[in-house]
């Protein structure tokens, strides 16, 4: 007659002391305590599966009570009964539990990272520097975290439209495109079941068919600021060429300069309501390398009063084709760059590669800037900030004339 089994108690488990060896406490029904020499106690169901002798591991004392492991050891006899190994249903459990923990730890920064390391090899160093900046400054803040499974398409749509908000409108494009590479990337790794960019062609606004053509690249910049420097039509034009860049007015506001509108002492100048497109007075912060250009043309039309005035006679101001045709002359056509195209360049510039905050700059462009109480566009607002802005942006493109790299000044940021 098989010897009675007599039910373990909660202070014998307890009590329960290592010996040299590792023995066991029986419970009964093939659930036991294994007790080690170094004083661990582990709980162990031994079962026959298949004609198999198997034992199932059921986590230690007292992570698992004794009525816990009761209640395992009973679920798992009615697997038997059932005709089902409860070593196999755990084993599934326990791949579960590490397919989740993997779900969690695959943020969509860590296969963006993945995804940068696989292709920047064959990238360019300048590509390289493009895309880094864009993903750390535009997406890593705001789905950097986010398990990559978990991100809806909805969340893409707001990112991006959050960028084209601010007028990046190709920025936006180029950070649709990149999200929509590394959902492609994890898809290929079956870490998501699908990529949620995929069919956004009309989700950002379409450009005009006659928008202003402008040169966002700082290595072309860097070819028409040189060429700009080596034009040789009239010295007119030609210091207007030099000034659009620096100050990046709209063009009739430019031609139409005034000797009067120019404070000399504060370096700045003050564009009159009248002028401006929107119909507010406008102040233009001048770069050292501004002031220079027109201390050396006030030299010449200083006496008349337009700083740029029409070559046939001085009471009307340069033709609204001047610099248009100035540009046809250098090289660069209709589809390249426009007089007035100078303004994106200098906001998509200033806004991904020297980092400047993004309402200095709307406000310099007199762009629909309300501050935090909804006051509209005020011609003073962030002066000295803006001031050290367009020094930043004459001092860049200078370093771009001369083939180097300009450091932005953190205090604009």
């Amino acid at each position: 007659m098989p010897k009675r089994i007599v039910p373990l108690t909660d202070l014998q488990i307890k009590k329960a002391k290592p010996k040299e060896k590792d023995y066991k406490l029986s419970d009964g029904g093939g659930l036991y305590l294994l007790v080690t020499p170094s004083g661990g106690k582990l709980w162990r169901f031994d079962y026959s599966f298949d004609g198999k002798r198997k034992t199932l591991f059921l986590k230690s004392y007292p992570e698992k009570t004794l009525s816990d492991v009761r209640k395992d050891r009973d679920d798992a006899r009615s697997l038997l009964a059932n005709g089902v190994d409860p070593g196999a249903i755990l084993k599934e459990q326990k791949v579960q539990v590490q397919l989740q923990s993997e779900h969690l730890t695959n943020t969509f920064e860590k296969v963006a990272q993945e995804w940068f390391s696989k292709n920047s090899p064959v990238w360019s160093d300048s590509h390289i520097k493009t895309i880094k900046s864009r993903l750390v400054r535009e997406v890593y803040p705001i789905i950097g975290s986010r398990p990559i499974a978990e991100i809806t398409r909805g969340e893409i749509i707001a990112l991006i439209r959050r960028v084209e908000a601010r007028g990046v409108i190709e920025t936006a494009d180029r950070i649709k495109i990149y999200c929509g590479q590394i959902f492609r990337y994890a898809l290929n790794l079956e870490l998501i079941p699908s990529n949620p960019v995929t069919d956004m062609r009309d989700v950002l606004t379409k450009r005009e068919a006659g928008h202003h053509a402008a040169i966002t690249d700082p290595n072309k910049l860097a070819g028409l600021m040189r060429a700009i420097d080596e034009f040789d039509g009239s010295f007119v034009v030609t210091c207007a060429l030099k000034i659009a860049p620096l100050v990046f007015v709209r063009p009739g506001e430019l031609r139409q300069m005034e000797w009067s509108e120019i404070d000399f002492d504060a370096e700045q100048w003050n564009i009159p309501a009248e002028k401006m497109k929107m119909k507010v007075n406008h102040l233009v912060p001048l770069s050292k390398q501004v002031i220079a250009i027109l201390k050396e043309l006030q030299s010449l039309t200083g006496s008349g009063k337009y700083a740029f005035p029409n070559g046939r006679t001085t009471d009307r101001p340069m033709s609204e084709v001047a610099l248009l045709a100035a540009l046809r002359r250098m090289g660069y056509s209709k589809e390249e760059m426009t007089p007035h195209g100078f303004r994106a360049t200098a906001r998509t510039i200033l806004d991904e590669v020297l980092q400047v905050r993004p309402d200095f700059i709307e406000h310099q462009l007199v762009h629909a800037v309300k501050d935090p109480d909804g006051r509209a566009y005020n011609r003073t607002a962030h002066i000295a900030e803006r001031k050290k802005m367009m020094q930043l942006w004459a001092d860049y493109l200078d370093g771009l004339k001369q083939g180097h790299k300009v450091i932005p000044f953190k205090e604009v940021s």
